[in-house]
C-alpha cells in the first residue's frame, strides 16, 4: 500500500479504522502522518446511510475517539471542531473496506450504502471523485458480488499476491 503510486501522490487520504475481521490499517495511518499527508476517517450516522470523513490530527488522536454500538471508533456526534473533507479541499484517495469484491471493481459492503452515498457526494465536489482502493484478503475476492444501480465501482482492489 505504502509503495502504491496513487498513495504516494495523494495528500488528502480517507481510511477506515479497521475492525478485527478487516485488513488492519493502523500502520498505514501512522505512515500517512509520517509522510505529512492529511488523514480523514469515517463518522457514520446511525439509522441513515450518511457518512462524513473527518480529519484526524495525529495517529494518537484515535485513542480519543468514541466506540459506537458497532464497536467502531469514530468522532462523536458533538465533535464539531474537525474538518469534514468535502467541506474543505476534498479527497485524493479513499481506502475502502468490504466483505467481498470481484475483479470488475464491485464491492459488497455491510448493506447500508455509506461509501456509495459518500462517493456520490464526492462527485459533486469541485475536485470530483477521489481514487478508490479497497483493502482485501485474498479470500474476499469472488467471481461476482451482487450489485445495484446505486453501487459505485471501486478503482482498484489490493490484496496479498494480487
Amino acid at each position: 500500500v505504502i509503495a502504491h503510486p496513487k498513495y504516494q501522490e495523494s495528500k488528502r487520504i480517507a481510511i477506515f479504522l479497521s475492525m478485527p475481521d478487516e485488513v488492519q490499517t493502523e500502520e498505514i495511518i501512522k505512515d500517512i502522518f509520517k509522510q505529512g499527508k492529511e488523514c480523514f476517517i469515517p463518522r457514520y450516522k446511525p439509522q441513515s446511510n450518511h457518512m462524513d470523513m473527518l480529519k484526524l490530527s495525529s495517529a494518537e488522536d484515535i485513542s480519543s475517539l468514541a466506540l459506537t454500538s458497532w464497536n467502531i471508533l469514530q468522532p462523536s456526534d458533538d465533535d464539531t471542531a474537525r474538518e469534514e473533507a468535502l467541506a474543505g479541499g476534498g479527497l485524493d484517495l479513499i481506502f475502502m473496506p468490504g466483505l467481498g469484491f470481484d475483479k470488475k471493481g464491485n464491492r459488497l459492503g455491510r448493506g447500508k450504502g455509506y461509501y456509495d452515498t459518500y462517493l456520490e457526494r464526492c462527485m459533486n465536489h469541485p475536485r470530483g471523485k477521489p481514487y478508490t482502493i479497497a483493502l482485501a484478503f485474498r479470500e474476499q475476492i469472488c467471481e461476482s458480488v451482487p450489485v445495484t444501480e446505486n453501487d459505485v465501482p471501486i478503482d482498484e482492489i489490493l490484496y496479498e499476491d494480487c
